[in-house]
């Protein structure tokens, strides 16, 4: 059976959801991130990168949340594109773009507004920048189209699903009110059986929610380096 390797995080989420919507029968696999549990040799021995998600397959292992997406796509045959060069060039171009800019620039925005030490406000205005300029593009790209392929639901909905979810935390309560196509994406895919699903995950594990100083520690121990 597959293992996904999970944490109620954005991407851990968009396989969860790929996986509630194909009824793929998997197990989960809790990693508490915020315990330091991502750093334990028998995960890392799964995911070198140390970051949730992880899925494991028979002897399939796969890490990073994009690549497992796809490789799911490739097993099932199931929310791809059209098989034409035209319509899965778009889909690898898309996929990477949430893979490279909206994942990244979304994650550090929130870490330096939320929780980096000060000084930060060249860090913040960088990647609130950054993050809100890669936000309208696929903004722009949903109010041409009902999805992000076109007419159909396929995987890089869920992509952009798994981090829309945390566009308030982004940019702000207030982020909404200029990215009007994307809110009515995630609400459409919110009402979908499978996301209902994927987000009930969260409630059979008790994940640590505290950002103490273990929970710092243990998720950016490169900080350690700065108090000596």
């Amino acid at each position: 059976m597959i293992q996904l390797y999970y944490h109620p995080s954005p991407n851990p989420l968009k396989v969860a959801l790929y996986l509630e919507e194909t009824g793929l029968p998997y197990e989960l696999v809790p990693v508490d991130t915020r315990k330091g549990e991502q750093h334990a040799p028998a995960f890392r021995a799964i995911n070198p990168n140390a970051k949730t998600p992880a899925l494991v397959d028979g002897d399939a292992v796969v890490f990073d949340s994009n690549a497992i997406l796809l490789y799911l796509a490739e097993k099932t045959g199931q929310f791809l594109p059209e098989a034409t060069p035209a319509a899965r060039a778009q889909m690898h171009s898309w996929l990477m773009f949430v893979a490279t800019g909206i994942g990244p620039y979304s994650g550090q925005a929130v870490h330096f507004k939320h929780f980096a030490p000060e000084p930060k406000a060249y860090a913040v205005n960088r990647y609130d920048f950054e993050a809100q300029r890669h936000w309208g593009i696929l903004n722009e790209r949903l109010g041409a189209q009902r999805y992000m392929l076109g007419n159909s639901y396929t995987l890089v909905d869920m992509a952009v699903w798994g981090w829309a979810r945390a566009v308030p935390f982004i940019l702000g309560p207030e982020a909404w009110t200029g990215l009007p196509h994307v809110k009515r994406l995630l609400d459409e895919v919110n009402a979908r059986p499978a996301a209902q699903r994927a987000e009930a995950l969260k409630t059979r594990f008790s994940f640590k929610t505290e950002m103490d100083d273990a929970a710092r520690q243990a998720m950016f121990p490169q900080n350690a380096r700065l108090a000596g």
